[in-house]
C-alpha cells in the first residue's frame, strides 16, 4: 500500500452533532501569561487564533492547566531561541483563572480524537479548519464551555479554549499567591517581578531558557 502524506486535517464530519461528544470537567483553576497592558480575560473573535470562530459571532479565551503550559505557548517561537529578556518578563503577567463551577470541556487528547475523525493535526495544523471544528462544537447539542487538547510547543502539557458562554463562572486572583508543587505563582504580577522569582527559576530550568 503506497505511502500517504499527512495533508490537512479533515473537516468536521457532517453528523458530528448525532455523536457523543467526550466530554471532561475542570475545576481550575487556569493561567494565562498576557501582555501586561491588557486584563487577563479577554474572548478574542479576530479570527487570528486555532479556534477562533470563522464567522467571529462568538468571542474565545485561550487558557493553560499549568503555568508551564502558559509560559512555553507564550514563548515558545520563535524556535531555537535559548535566552528570554527581562524586558520580556516584565512585559508579561501570569494570572490565576478561577472558575465558580466546574465546567465540561471537548477532550481532545489521547484516545477521544479518533471516534470523532480528528487527530493531533487539530491542533498543530491549519487555523481555518481548526476553527471550522471549533464552530462545530460550539453549535453542538451538548453545549460545551470549550475544548481541552496537548499544547503545540509541549504536549505534555495540556491547554484550553473557552467559549464566551462560559465568561459568567470565570474570574481572576488579585495578587494572591497560588501553590505549584514547590514553588508559586503570584497572579496579576508580571513574570519578572521578585514575588515570581521562584516559579520564573523553575520554568527557565524546564525550558531550557537563560534569562538576559
Amino acid at each position: 500500500m503506497p505511502h500517504r502524506g499527512p495533508g490537512p486535517h479533515p473537516d468536521p464530519p457532517p453528523d458530528l452533532a448525532t455523536r457523543a461528544l467526550p466530554l471532561k470537567e475542570i475545576a481550575g483553576p487556569l493561567f494565562r501569561i498576557h501582555s501586561a497592558r491588557k486584563a487577563p480575560l479577554y474572548f478574542g473573535a479576530t479570527g487570528d487564533n486555532r479556534f477562533d470562530d470563522p464567522r467571529s459571532a462568538f468571542g474565545v479565551l485561550y487558557a493553560d492547566l499549568s503555568p508551564a503550559c502558559a509560559f512555553i505557548e507564550t514563548f515558545g517561537e520563535p524556535f531555537n531561541i535559548s535566552f528570554i529578556t527581562q524586558s520580556e518578563l516584565d512585559a508579561h503577567k501570569i494570572s490565576r483563572v478561577v472558575l465558580s463551577s466546574h465546567l465540561l470541556f471537548v477532550n481532545l487528547t489521547g484516545s477521544h480524537l479518533n471516534p470523532l475523525g480528528a487527530d493531533s493535526r487539530l491542533f498543530a495544523g491549519d487555523h481555518r479548519i481548526a476553527q471550522r471544528w471549533s464552530r462545530a462544537f460550539y453549535e453542538h447539542p451538548d453545549q460545551p464551555c470549550g475544548l481541552l487538547y496537548l499544547a503545540r510547543h509541549d504536549p505534555s502539557q495540556q491547554a484550553v479554549a473557552l467559549f464566551d458562554r462560559a465568561k459568567p463562572s470565570l474570574s481572576t486572583a488579585s495578587r494572591t499567591t497560588h501553590p505549584f508543587g514547590s514553588d508559586s505563582v503570584c497572579s496579576g504580577a508580571t513574570l519578572g517581578s521578585p514575588q515570581n522569582r521562584t516559579l520564573l527559576t523553575m520554568l527557565l530550568r524546564k525550558y531550557k531558557r537563560t534569562l538576559l
